[in-house]
């Protein structure tokens, strides 16, 4: 806990100012970090999303766009009544007495006269009814709609392109905590996009700039994995990766992915120098064992030198003796007697 504590504050000092900081508290004496963790996609095969956000219907809420429909809804979605216009009515206008000495009033704006027998015209309510649009989405709707789920990298879904690879590298988030293992992640990555592939499928992974690449197993923390491993992403990123796709990569290996292939088999020449090296070395050694052997009155024979080689190279491997003084204290006691070492009449 000491030490978590120690990487948590370096890394929100890292991240001081902005919303990659975590948080932590404690909870029934269990301690619990929580905070969004940078996933980058890794994808080398394309992903399905939903047609629909887990078949709910998403229903905007009122507002002035609305109107078009004819009808609101309450506060507690009760219908209220359609709005109509007003009647309008539109009279005769009286002709005056004498139209010669009085110009009509239009005329000094240079509009036409009004006609005389114009009749009186009444509207009615299914003339001024607003038409009801069909399905077609108004450009706020869309925007209301794309809002309801999240995109990956500007991308959300349409007949023509539900089926689609992310762009490998880009980085997306999701909000989790420090109880959350691997498995819980994928999925929580998986419902924030509405992808229909199985979390099955996939696996998330820590690589580093050296090339090793990490599985997350299942039982592993994602967040807390992120935090051992420090803050930085130049150094190490978290990817969401193909399970049958990628290998691990250990850091022995990582240690040479980079270099050119002239360079590896000198590296290989090398090695293989030195195990000539060690294997006369062994050789010797198993030499001077079967000398000291016949010294002490103990006759090995020759199909049982091989056996003593190997108990050489064993004990070379192991670092557990030193000379064949520490062989002979052990009494040979790892050996079948019948096999390897036959005692001389004078010993038996």
């Amino acid at each position: 806990r000491n030490e978590l504590l120690l990487h948590l504050k370096t890394y929100n000092l890292y991240y001081e100012g902005q919303n990659l900081q975590l948080r932590h508290r404690e909870e029934e004496d269990e301690f619990i970090v929580e905070g969004l963790l940078n996933i980058s996609w890794g994808l080398r095969r394309p992903i399905r999303l939903q047609m629909q956000d887990d078949h709910e219907r998403i229903r905007p809420p009122p507002s002035s766009s609305s109107w078009h429909s004819g009808c609101n809804l309450g506060a507690q979605g009760t219908t209220l009544k359609p709005l109509t216009m007003p009647t309008v009515q539109i009279s005769e206008v009286d002709a005056p007495a004498d139209t010669s000495e009085t110009p009509s009033p239009t005329d000094s704006r240079g509009l036409k006269p009004v006609q005389e027998d114009t009749p009186q015209l009444m509207r009615t309510r299914s003339d001024v009814g607003v038409r009801r649009r069909g399905n077609v989405r108004t450009s706020s709707d869309q925007r209301r709609i794309r809002r309801h789920r999240f995109s990956i990298n500007g991308h959300f879904y349409n007949h023509k392109t539900s089926v689609f690879t992310p762009a490998y590298g880009s980085v997306t988030n999701v909000r989790i905590n420090s109880t959350m293992t691997t498995p819980q992640v994928l999925k929580l990555l998986l419902n924030k996009f509405k992808i229909e592939n199985s979390a099955e499928e996939f696996a998330l992974y820590v690589v580093h700039t050296s090339g090793e690449k990490q599985k997350l197993k299942n039982s592993d923390y994602p967040l807390i994995a992120r935090i051992l491993q420090g803050p930085c992403e130049q150094v190490s990123k978290v990817f969401l990766m193909e399970k049958d796709q990628v290998e691990e990569v250990t850091y022995d290996v990582a240690q040479y992915i980079k270099f050119e292939m002239p360079v590896l088999k000198s590296f290989i020449q090398k090695l293989q120098e030195e195990e000539d090296r060690e294997v006369e070395k062994l050789m010797r050694k198993a030499s001077e064992l079967q000398h000291q052997a016949a010294t002490d009155g103990i006759q090995i024979t020759t199909s049982s030198f091989s056996a003593v080689y190997r108990r050489v190279v064993a004990i070379e491997t192991d670092n557990k003796f030193s000379s064949f003084k520490d062989v002979k204290a052990n009494n040979f006691k790892d050996f079948n007697i019948n096999d390897s070492i036959i005692l001389s009449p004078n010993r038996q």
